[in-house]
C-alpha cells in the first residue's frame, strides 16, 4: 500500500503559501509506514517545531490499473474518507531553499491520519462535497470539491500514467486555504458533509 498526495490543487491554498498554480497535478508519495488509523493517537514529532494540518478529501483506490482513461477513473476508488496531511513546514521550507527533496517534511511516520471510509455512492454529486476540519471545537479549515483544480477522475488518470496504482492504495487529493500550526492537546475533528469520520488528540 502506498499513499499519494496531491499538492496545490486548491488555488487559495497555493495562494496563501505563495506558491504558483499548478497546470497539471503535482503529486508526491508517502510510506505506508505514514498511515495512522482511526482511533489512534497522534504524537507531535520531535524534530520540528512547526507542524502544521492540511485538511483533505481521501479516495482508497479499488482495484489495479495503469494508464487509466479518465472516464473510466471512477471505476478505480469506491469509499472515500477525510485525512490530514501533516508538514513539518520548517523542514520543508530548508529543504525548498536549498533545493532539496522534501519528503523528510512530509512522509514521516503517522503523518497521515485517515477516518472511516464510507461508500462513495452516499452522495450525490462528488464534485460538490463539503469537508472541514475544527480544531479544539473552533472550526480552522472548510472546503467543497468543486474548488479543486484538478478533480478525483482527472487525478486517477493522470497519476496512473506514471505510477500503477493497485488496490488499496489512498490518494489525498490536496488541501484548502487555512493551513495553520497544531501544538500539543489539540483535538482534531474531520468532517464530510455532516458526519464526522475522524477524531483524534495530538499528544
Amino acid at each position: 500500500m502506498k499513499i499519494i498526495c496531491i499538492g496545490r490543487n486548491y488555488i487559495d491554498h497555493a495562494k496563501e503559501l505563495n506558491n504558483p498554480v499548478p497546470e497539471k497535478p503535482v503529486f508526491f508519495m508517502k510510506p505506508s509506514t505514514a498511515l495512522l488509523m482511526p482511533h489512534n493517537p497522534f504524537y507531535y514529532p520531535d524534530f520540528t517545531s512547526e507542524l502544521h494540518y492540511e485538511a483533505e478529501i481521501v479516495l482508497k483506490v479499488c482495484r489495479n490499473g495503469r494508464s487509466i482513461s479518465q472516464k473510466f477513473a471512477p471505476d478505480y476508488y469506491q469509499e472515500i474518507t477525510v485525512g490530514i496531511d501533516f508538514t513539518a513546514r520548517d523542514l520543508q521550507d530548508e529543504c525548498k531553499k536549498n533545493g532539496l527533496p522534501w519528503e523528510i517534511a512530509k512522509a514521516f511516520d503517522a503523518s497521515a491520519p485517515v477516518g472511516r471510509f464510507v461508500d462513495k455512492s452516499r452522495f450525490d454529486d462528488l464534485s460538490r462535497l463539503n469537508f472541514g476540519l475544527k480544531i479544539n471545537d473552533e472550526w480552522k479549515q472548510k472546503g467543497n470539491s468543486s474548488d479543486m483544480i484538478f478533480s478525483f477522475d482527472n487525478i486517477i488518470a493522470y497519476v496512473s500514467r506514471f505510477v500503477t496504482l493497485r488496490q488499496g492504495d489512498l490518494i489525498f487529493t490536496g488541501t484548502p486555504a487555512g493551513v495553520g500550526p497544531t501544538k500539543i492537546g489539540d483535538h482534531f475533528e474531520l468532517f464530510l458533509e455532516e458526519e464526522k469520520l475522524l477524531s483524534f488528540y495530538v499528544k
